[in-house]
């Protein structure tokens, strides 16, 4: 799960993380209320706030270039906000359809005199959360890795101790930081990681990280996400989820236990397990067609689950033919077919539809199917399924 930068400030503030002073505000009868917050003359950060990166060199659909300013005004931060606010951003990461922008951040502007990146995230190769550093800040971390890679630092650390003193300034002597500020980085590097590790984040992100003339360090710029598996945990965190930010269908998907991710292509799919979905996909492709999403119901799906996920996938237009692959172990053929046909009768089903059922009541399921006098196309494998529905489809 994704939050906003001024909800991962305000999560900084609590682990006593250094940001620049900031208000958010939702609606433009408050803009002079938050600032009223910053001296007359100061300069000020305007700041869309969306979940998605590039909103600096982003535009507007209404043609208004950057979805961040610095001004010098508290009249100019004023314009800047009501220009955005309501306003619909599109940037690299948005697709052209873009995101409204629903919430404005005002953040003072800090002087800056290096630039850093610093992350931490779990890498998966070891099992172990990796802290992530480089003196390379204000870019893309893939672009530093692809042209400067020797440039990029990385500590492990061990999940059963936590992080240690000594890893933490590794990290500021890797930086070149020295004196004053080595103690500083110290401090926030542990702090960091304190945050990733008790609220179950999969990636905490500071960039860039800043150093003033003063000698201060600052989190310029902050990004979170957080293991979906484990919001149970922290209802804080699942009180910061903005659905305005996701794929409705998705937020469909969760409200029926559903694993639902959309994706680009024609060809919908219904599978039961995230390496069976995986595959699915994988042959789909491979047979010339293009996957529309991912879609796990998981072993426990009922005919409630299954209706509901039909609706969901020809809630997509560019679903032009549906795939139901089926492993019947935990979940039965069987009710997988009554759900499918309850489905057919009660959503509509006006695409191609190819279903291949295997396992626990595979015959009985089968024999549903046959009777249900509905247009289904039954397939006796994986590959034969594929090959039907992407010729279907054609």
């Amino acid at each position: 799960m994704n939050i906003h930068e001024f909800q991962a400030k305000q999560l900084f503030e609590h682990y006593d993380i250094p940001v620049p002073k900031g208000y958010a505000v939702q609606s433009k009868d408050a803009f002079d209320g938050a600032l009223t917050n910053f001296e007359d003359g100061a300069a000020v950060v305007v700041k869309s706030q969306i979940h998605a990166g590039g909103r600096g060199k982003g535009t507007f659909k209404d043609g208004y270039k950057g979805g961040v300013k610095v001004v010098s005004s508290k009249d100019d931060a004023r314009s800047a906000a009501q220009a955005m606010l309501g306003n619909t951003l599109v940037t690299h990461q948005t697709g052209p359809e873009g995101r409204e922008v629903k919430t404005i951040y005002f953040s003072e502007a800090s002087d800056i005199q290096k630039e850093y990146y610093f992350a931490i995230l779990l890498d998966r190769e070891v099992g172990k959360p990796v802290i992530i550093a480089s003196t390379e800040g204000g870019m893309d971390i893939e672009t530093v890795a692809e042209e400067t890679p020797e440039k990029i630092f990385k500590v492990h650390v061990d999940p059963a101790i936590g992080i240690m003193p000594y890893q933490a300034r590794e990290i500021a002597f890797a930086l070149g930081l020295e004196g004053e500020q080595i103690k500083q980085m110290t401090k926030l590097v542990i702090n960091t990681y304190n945050l990733y590790w008790q609220k179950d984040a999969s990636l905490i992100e500071i960039n860039p990280l800043i150093t003033t003339p003063d000698g201060d360090i600052l989190a310029l710029d902050a990004k979170a996400t957080f293991d979906e598996n484990a919001l149970y945990r922290h209802q804080d965190i699942l009180a910061m989820r903005d659905l305005g930010e996701e794929d409705p269908k998705e937020v469909e998907a969760s409200k029926y236990s559903l694993n639902y991710i959309a994706l680009d292509g024609n060809i919908a799919c219904m599978v039961n397990g995230a390496g069976l979905a995986m595959a699915t996909m994988d042959i789909i492709k491979f047979y010339g067609g293009n996957p529309a999403n991912f879609l796990d119901v998981g072993g426990g799906a009922t005919e409630e689950n299954v209706t509901a996920a039909f609706r969901i996938i020809l809630s997509d237009p560019a679903v032009q033919g549906i795939l139901v692959n089926i492993f019947g172990g935990i979940m039965k053929c069987d009710v997988i077919a009554k759900g499918i046909i309850a489905a057919a009768k009660n959503v509509q089903i006006e695409v191609p539809l190819v279903v291949r059922l295997e396992g626990t009541n595979v015959e009985i399921g089968k024999q549903l199917l046959a009777d249900s006098g509905l247009p289904i196309n039954t397939a006796d494998s994986l590959a034969d399924g594929a090959k039907q529905i992407v010729d279907l489809v054609k």
